[in-house]
């Protein structure tokens, strides 16, 4: 075995530059994978660790008011373990250098101390005093997003009254670590705040004495949220009880799940799609490389070694380019994870990072990509050492060649060197079939990751141009009196205004249940439309109710089926509503009908609760600062602020991730196409040299080699085409959330980045190939044996 063991280090030494290019496929995939999995864990891991340790609630309940005795009655409901009350209300927030309005909610928490769920966590200064009533703890992103700090002054309009708060202290908490506005689609950290006051300013403020109107509470083991929450209900009802919900409907859970989901997805989906991509071009390589030994491996056994002993060689020699590929990978891996969990967390504001690289997923790397090459080592290792000695030992007998193509064809009046490239593709379609697979993959890793950017363009594109043509959308807190579009419309700059009508409701077909909301818009609405499958405007109908298709999905419910709706508000009725039919929405989902129906159906008076306007941008100064003084007012949000907040959202996430896998992607690409022209010039060089000896110009020479590269490039061009349509489809069928759906949308820049991509590796590889041509030693190359 020593003989096998200098041998093995002789190859490897021989073999370097293959190696090193193998090594490097290896290390991108192991890295990719490492990548993916180590900064899903550790979001997992932080997500776990803050929840526990910070006291997270499993359900929640608001309503409009009731006495604080009532929680007693509360606590004694079967399941309850901790249960907590408090006041909370939104507030406008001022800001000197901000001109646009911002919104905010304030929670209670008991005076000077830390609740006993969802405690909060200090990132600076300390909690209000339990004898002051004008100092406040503010969430950190919306500090940061502001520079505040312990001891600035903050100016909020609590109740319809002006005040003056001191800030003193930072704060995060577990409700928030997704910090949005409800009805947002992103988060906006400048235009929304968390604040936590003492209780009893908060009751003073809000003239809550002695009452409550929010509550949380954790459970017994051995309850579900469901048994618990029927009893709330049935118990809150008569103080106004909007509904009790568990932690999978908390938004800020909830919003986080569907980020992380999706961020499962690609982790799972793009470091299988790379190490899956490298393992398949290693089994390539290994097994021609194993082939070119075809004469050694008769050799050994003609001298005794076994086939056990000459597999157990052939297997190291590749099992020591494989962990060496992994080795760097797990770092680079780790290193780059390190670094992306970093940047997440300032989008999911944990308090803290639990960052550490579980065993198994190195582990699962080296295997999987260790395994695959063993695999083609093994099948090539047979191949040779099934023949008897004496014929493994001659050369291979020569191909059984006959006229091509372009013979056939009479094409003479291409060049020798062009005519002797297509006779080698077509007398070697498996070699060429194989090479064009592994340079269209590499197009299609390409295109998959760079994908991304246009269909987002694209989905907010349809979102905010073609469905949602409004430039400003406010709401209140309290459904108002369809009047007050009046009111509106009256403001400085307002060119248009459309009322529109929210229902908090539970949406029920079968089994199957969403808790989301019901949307009355008026018919023929110059700033609302909903879009069919093929993006053209639907008209509101009369009766029933039209549902966003994902939605329809969820529910299994089609157009002709009857909706339950259980309204979560008011006389909280219970509905029946057929479904009018499907609309097509990329951002959120939605119930949708006409306004007048759903007001009918509520049994109330024309009401609203919010306003879609069109503005004069000239005049958005003046009218911010009026929108700001106005109480009834919970949020306003800018149509070109939503795209902001959504693009620099994506940014941090999912295109963030994408960016590193495109980097990835690049290098892989380079690797592929450099493996398959080392791998042929190592192949061919005795034919190469031959050709000199007779006469061919070394530019011709390197025509052949490169030439056939290029053209294997250039032919392996829609085949990645075709492959990066089929991955990027299925990785956005794997993304499919009720948050967002990011569509297949290919854009010729996706097209032209994979193909100037492996075009400039093929020229690097060529470059480097050049170089090794003009060394070409010809009488080296004809003494090497056939």
């Amino acid at each position: 075995m020593r003989t096998l063991h200098i041998k093995l280090w002789r190859n490897l030494w021989t073999l370097k530059g293959q190696g090193g290019a193998i090594a490097s496929v290896i290390a991108i995939g192991v890295a990719m994978f490492v990548m993916s999995f180590t900064s899903l864990d550790a979001l997992r891991a932080s997500q776990e660790s803050v929840y526990q340790n910070q006291r997270f609630a499993h359900v929640f309940a608001n309503l409009k008011r009731a006495p604080e005795s009532l929680a007693e009655r509360l606590r004694e409901v079967p399941g309850v373990a901790t249960l907590e009350t408090r006041v909370q209300a939104p507030v406008n927030i001022q800001m000197e250098d901000f001109d646009q309005p911002i919104t905010g909610l304030v929670l209670s928490i008991p005076d000077g101390q830390q609740p006993q769920l969802n405690r909060l966590f200090l990132r600076s200064g300390q909690l209000p005093d339990a004898h002051r009533t004008d100092q406040v703890l503010v969430s950190e992103a919306f500090a940061e997003a502001h520079e505040l700090q312990p001891g600035d002054r903050l100016s909020v309009v609590i109740n319809g009254r002006y005040q003056q708060l001191l800030v003193s202290g930072v704060a995060l908490s577990p409700e928030f670590i997704y910090q949005i506005r409800p009805g947002d689609i992103m988060p906006d950290f400048s235009r929304y705040g968390i604040l936590w006051m003492n209780r009893s300013a908060v009751e003073a403020a809000f003239n809550m004495d002695g009452a409550f109107n929010n509550l949380s509470l954790t459970l017994s083991p051995g309850y579900s949220a469901e048994s618990v929450i029927a009893g709330l209900d049935n118990i809150l009802a008569p103080w106004g009880g909007l509904g009790a919900y568990g932690r999978d409907d908390q938004l800020s859970h909830r919003y986080l799940e569907e980020e992380l989901t999706q961020l499962e997805t690609m982790a799972l989906f793009l470091p299988l799609i790379f190490i899956g991509v490298a393992a398949f071009l290693l089994n390539v390589v290994a097994a021609r490389l194993i082939r070119t030994q075809r004469e050694q491996i008769a050799v050994l056994k003609a001298f005794g070694y076994n086939s056990f002993a000459i597999a157990s060689h052939y297997s190291a020699l590749v099992l020591v380019v494989v962990l060496i590929g992994s080795a760097i990978g797990v770092f680079l891996g780790v290193w780059i994870a390190s670094g992306l969990a970093g940047i997440y967390q300032e989008f999911f504001r944990f308090p803290w990072l639990e960052f550490s690289v579980r065993p198994g997923v190195a582990l699962a790397a080296i295997v999987i990509a260790g395994g695959a090459t063993l695999v083609g080592t093994l099948s090539a290792v047979y191949r040779a050492f099934s023949l008897p000695p004496a014929e493994a030992m001659r050369p291979e007998p020569p191909a059984n060649f006959r006229r091509t193509l372009v013979e056939r064809m009479g094409i003479t009046w291409l060049s020798q060197p062009s005519r002797i490239i297509l006779r080698n593709l077509e007398r070697q379609p498996v070699k060429a079939g194989m090479s064009i697979l592994g340079i269209g993959l590499a197009v299609a890793l390409v295109m998959l990751t760079g994908f991304m950017r246009g269909s987002v363009s694209y989905m907010l594109d349809v979102q905010f141009r073609l469905a949602q043509k409004q430039d400003i959308t406010v709401t209140f807190n309290e459904p108002a009196a369809g009047r007050t579009i009046h009111e509106l419309r009256a403001l400085p700059g307002v060119r248009y205004a459309e009322g529109f009508r929210t229902a908090p409701a539970i949406l029920r077909y079968g089994h199957r249940e969403y808790r989301g909301a019901v949307q009355g818009y008026v018919p023929e609405s110059q700033l609302f439309t909903v879009l069919d499958a093929e993006l053209q405007p639907i008209e509101m109908p009369r009766e029933g109710v039209l549902l966003t298709d994902h939605l329809a999905r969820m529910l299994g419910i089609e157009p002709g089926d009857i909706l339950q709706v259980s309204v979560q508000e008011g006389r909280r009725p219970e509905l029946n509503i057929p479904v009018a039919g499907l609309v097509t929405e990329f951002i959120g989902v939605g119930a949708y009908m006409h306004r007048d129906t759903l007001t009918r159906l509520l049994r109330e008076d024309d009401t609203i609760s919010g306003a879609f306007l069109a503005i004069e941008p000239e005049h958005q100064s003046e009218l911010n600062r009026r929108l700001e003084n106005i109480p009834r007012i919970a949020g306003v949000n800018f149509r070109e602020n939503v795209i902001t907040a959504f693009n620099e959202a994506m940014d941090e996430t999912v295109l963030m991730f994408t960016l590193f896998s495109m980097v990835m992607a690049g290098s892989i690409a380079f690797a592929v196409v450099y493996n398959n022209a080392r791998i042929a010039f190592a192949e061919r060089g005795r034919e190469l040299a031959s050709l000199r000896v007779l006469g061919f110009t070394r530019a011709e020479v390197s025509f052949i080699l490169l030439g056939e590269l290029l053209l294997l490039t250039f032919i392996a061009m829609p085949v990645g085409f075709a492959l990066g349509i089929g991955l990027s489809w299925l990785l956005t069928w794997g993304m499919q959330t009720d948050l967002y759906r990011i569509p297949l949308v290919i854009t010729p820049q996706t097209y032209a980045t994979g193909a100037l991509v492996v075009l400039t590796a093929t020229f690097l590889s060529a470059l480097i190939i050049g170089r090794s041509l003009a060394k070409l030693d010809m009488v080296s190359a004809l003494k090497a044996a056939e």
